[in-house]
């Protein structure tokens, strides 16, 4: 008897001794009159037991057929043993014919005594967070790669910042990977434009943030990594960077890619754009068209907005510490910098930055002393080394074209190794050992040793 059912029988009872009615009794159990005569007849002529469902030891009507079941126990252990429950339920529905739901599948598994593949996770309670107040709070930035052309061009990621506040689109950048060149074109249109948001929102992308493990001794002293190239920037403008734990807590900027994805790609067509020059210089356009129909009012009316520092061309660089050498120049990959013979810098490591337009800047105690110009053909700002490389002694940065910057590296059947040759080896050949002569020492001490065992 069920805990719905045990208290009838007290009621039943007082029922027919006439100390309730059965209004009394149908009110107290929340069941009609009716029923309740219906409980009381059968309280009277079968006791306890009456009172008990009539379905109950029943097998149920959607039961599934023992064969079935039989052959899907046979399958979860040995055809598809070890695969998960959703997996399993669309095998047994594409392969063998077996319409089954999930559940199912889950409840004869368990009935099997077998383990589940994962362990599943509760459902995590979250809380909608509610925009930023001012414009320029909170900037939140990522990137998509699709194919933006469909069948007419390449595959592009597209690099976008959204407010927080308003949901206007404050930068678009087309590039054909998702880089560090793109984050930071992106980030130089968006303060060029607007100015200095006081955060930025973006995923844990190793652009963004380390997630290497390595920490040297420094770091260690400090108790934090150093930050990436990208964040050595931010670090310099003094904008804070929010990593987010899940694509969902970035929701804005998710669900921009799933607008863009639908209208920029039939605007695209439309036009008949397919090459990447094009389209960027459609985006604009774009842009200023979507936020004229999305875009909404903030709650405050002052904007958060920063100045731009004046030398904002010099912090949008990668840096690195590298050592003068005996000629007065300093090299970094294959570029180096003569410095000015007013002053010799020898054995000094000395910073050099490489920016985002290709220049490259010495700078000793602060002051930029000296420069080289970009090269003529198109720059993309590659890191070519980790912040932290600088720190550790004995490493040298990797010398193939894809950590050294410059242009993509050629692809196709006649593209040149990207290896480089290995250096022929300095090592100097050991001498041959030569035995000792007679007349040495440990000769004599030996055979006087012979000579006299004690």
């Amino acid at each position: 008897m069920s805990r719905k059912e045990a208290p009838r029988a007290g009621l039943l009872k007082a029922a027919l001794a006439g100390q309730i009615s059965n209004a009394q009794g149908a009110e107290a159990l929340e069941l009609s009159v009716r029923q309740f005569q219906r409980l009381k007849g059968r309280y009277s002529a079968e006791g306890a037991a009456g009172l008990v469902h009539r379905l109950r030891g029943r097998p149920a009507a959607r039961r599934l057929p023992g064969d079935v079941r039989r052959a899907v126990a046979a399958l979860l252990q040995s055809t598809y043993a070890g695969f998960n429950d959703c997996h399993a339920t669309e095998k047994l529905r594409e392969v063998e014919g077996l319409l089954l739901s999930r559940s199912s599948v889950r409840r004869l598994r368990r009935a099997l005594g077998l383990p589940a593949t994962r362990q599943r996770r509760g459902r995590q309670g979250r809380i909608r967070r509610c925009p930023e107040a001012q414009m320029g709070s909170l900037v939140q930035l990522d990137a998509s790669a699709f194919a933006w052309f469909e069948s007419r061009g390449p595959v592009l990621a597209l690099h976008g910042a959204i407010d927080d506040a308003t949901g206007a689109i404050l930068a678009l950048h087309f590039r054909p990977t998702e880089d560090l060149h793109g984050y930071v074109t992106l980030l130089r249109e968006l303060v060029t434009a607007y100015g200095l948001p006081l955060a930025l929102y973006g995923d844990r992308l190793n652009v963004f943030v380390r997630n290497d493990p390595h920490w040297t001794l420094t770091e260690q002293l400090h108790g934090a990594q150093e930050p990436t190239h990208f964040g050595r920037i931010l670090r310099d403008l003094g904008i804070g960077f929010i990593a987010a734990g899940s694509p969902q807590a970035k929701g804005r900027i998710e669900r921009l890619w799933q607008t863009l994805q639908d209208r920029l790609v039939s605007e695209l067509r439309l036009r008949g754009i397919a090459t990447l020059e094009a389209a960027q210089a459609f985006l604009p356009e774009f842009r200023a068209d979507y936020n004229r129909r999305f875009s909404r009012a903030p709650a405050a009316a002052t904007a958060a907005w920063r100045p731009a520092p004046r030398d904002l061309a010099a912090v949008l660089s990668c840096r690195y510490r590298r050592r003068v050498a005996h000629d007065n120049t300093v090299r970094l990959g294959p570029r180096w910098v003569q410095l000015p013979r007013r002053r010799v810098y020898t054995g000094r490591r000395l910073e050099l930055r490489e920016c985002l337009d290709g220049r490259l800047l010495v700078v000793a105690d602060g002051t930029c002393i000296a420069t080289q110009p970009a090269p003529a053909a198109e720059f993309v700002l590659r890191p070519r080394r980790s912040p932290s490389d600088d720190r550790r002694p004995g490493r040298r940065a990797s010398q193939s074209p894809v950590a050294e910057g410059g242009r993509y590296p050629p692809t196709g059947p006649n593209a040149p190794n990207p290896s480089p040759p290995r250096r022929p080896s300095r090592r100097v050949a050991p001498a041959a050992r030569r035995p000792p002569s007679r007349a040495h020492p440990w000769r004599h001490a030996a055979t006087f040793a012979i000579r006299n065992p004690g």
